[in-house]
């Protein structure tokens, strides 16, 4: 496995990056809802399907080229 020459930029301005890491805080505090039950009202519904639909954004984002990012600006 060889890394893309531009990792550092790629890991710092790529949408696909940051809605995988917003999916992975909310499938976190799924995880941890029972501990604070009580204190968040949100059902445990509503942080899986954020933590999908970030996912299905990270994959669209993934495909779209971005500015500073995909190398052919």
């Amino acid at each position: 496995m060889k890394l893309i020459s531009n990792w550092r930029a790629v890991l710092k301005h790529a949408w696909s990056v940051r809605l995988l890491l917003l999916a992975g805080i909310l499938s976190g505090l799924e995880v941890a809802l029972p501990l604070l039950d009580g204190i968040l009202p949100v059902p445990p519904t509503i942080f899986a399907s954020l933590s999908g639909l970030c996912v299905c954004m990270a994959f669209i984002a993934r495909l779209v080229a971005q500015k500073g990012v995909s190398g052919n600006e």
